[in-house]
């Protein structure tokens, strides 16, 4: 699973287009947790934050479906709450591919539900980083505390500390305005 694998056309996994979206892990179909309040401002920050970040470097998007084609294994689809994809990593031209990727994002954020099962989503983390992405965020309204996932390990950040990682030095998550009023 921890090879990077280029990208080609996404498979039909046969997943139901409806909302809250359902993911397909190894075949297993999981159904992501409906947004509440808490969630719904917190990919909005995070979509605010990392658009303003990224600038020209690539693409923010919500609810963005990824396919990772595991050789060997079931092909599994993710969607995390805000995705990241760098214009190197992502084709330039419009069409199927950058309709549905078959790489995992450069940033992935995931805001826990209070529902969310700490397995599931541990295994959605080693898959994101097995496939590509640098960076998996991990945002717990409930606790108010940022989990950043790298290839090389995870950090935990509260309040009023800022977030902050190795991969993306220039990125800073303040903690204390993106929980502000949550």
């Amino acid at each position: 699973m921890g090879e990077m694998l280029t990208m080609q056309a996404a498979p039909d996994l046969g997943i139901p287009d409806v909302k809250p979206a359902i993911e397909s892990i190894r075949g297993r179909w999981e159904p992501k947790m409906s947004s509440r309040r808490q969630h719904s401002l917190l990919q909005v920050r995070f979509a605010a934050l990392l658009t303003a970040w990224a600038g020209e470097r690539g693409e923010v998007g919500t609810e963005w479906r990824f396919y990772f084609l595991p050789k060997g294994e079931r092909p599994s689809s993710l969607v995390p709450d805000v995705a990241y994809v760098s214009f190197e990593r992502m084709p330039l031209e419009y069409g199927e591919l950058r309709e549905r990727p078959t790489i995992a994002p450069d940033v992935a954020v995931e805001i826990l539900s209070p529902d969310d099962r700490r397995a599931l989503l541990d295994e959605k983390i080693a898959m994101y980083i097995g496939f590509g992405s640098l960076l998996v965020i991990v945002a717990d309204p409930e606790t108010q505390t940022i989990e950043m996932h790298e290839p090389a390990g995870v950090r935990w950040f509260a309040q009023p500390l800022p977030a902050t990682c190795a991969a993306y030095t220039d990125l800073t998550i303040d903690t204390a305005t993106l929980f502000e009023k949550i």
